[in-house]
């Protein structure tokens, strides 16, 4: 199981973290992914982190605003968000999955998904 907290409201420019706690299986092993959806539009990946293999990817649109990082002893992955832009607002989702080329590729046939969390940026 995978639990996301940690959005909210914030002002453009502004950050949050959101945290993803997993349970039932071996964290570090899973590539845990972050997704976001806005209303009326599709979902879209956002980063990407597999701490086995200390991979981990971004979409273009947060490189240098957003940082994900985990901690194995807390099973748990994060999700830091700087620079914050209203076009940012959306629900964000955790999501695990063995393997990486499905996370990245197909994330459609990811294994695990958690609950989103809403993120809201004010301008």
């Amino acid at each position: 199981q995978l639990q996301a907290s940690g959005g909210g409201l914030v002002q453009a420019g502004g950050s949050l973290r959101l945290s993803c706690a997993a349970s039932g299986f071996t964290f570090d092993d899973y590539a845990i992914g972050w997704f976001r959806q806005a209303p009326g539009k599709e979902r879209e990946g956002v980063a990407c982190i597999r701490s086995s293999t200390s991979s981990i990817y971004y979409a273009d649109f947060v490189k240098g605003r957003f940082t994900t990082s985990s901690d194995n002893a807390k099973n748990t992955v994060y999700l830091q968000m700087n620079s914050l832009k209203p076009e940012d607002t959306a629900v964000y989702y955790c999501a695990a999955d063995f393997n990486l080329a499905t996370m990245l590729g197909q994330p459609e046939n990811v294994e695990v998904w958690g609950q989103g969390t809403q993120v809201t940026v004010s301008s």
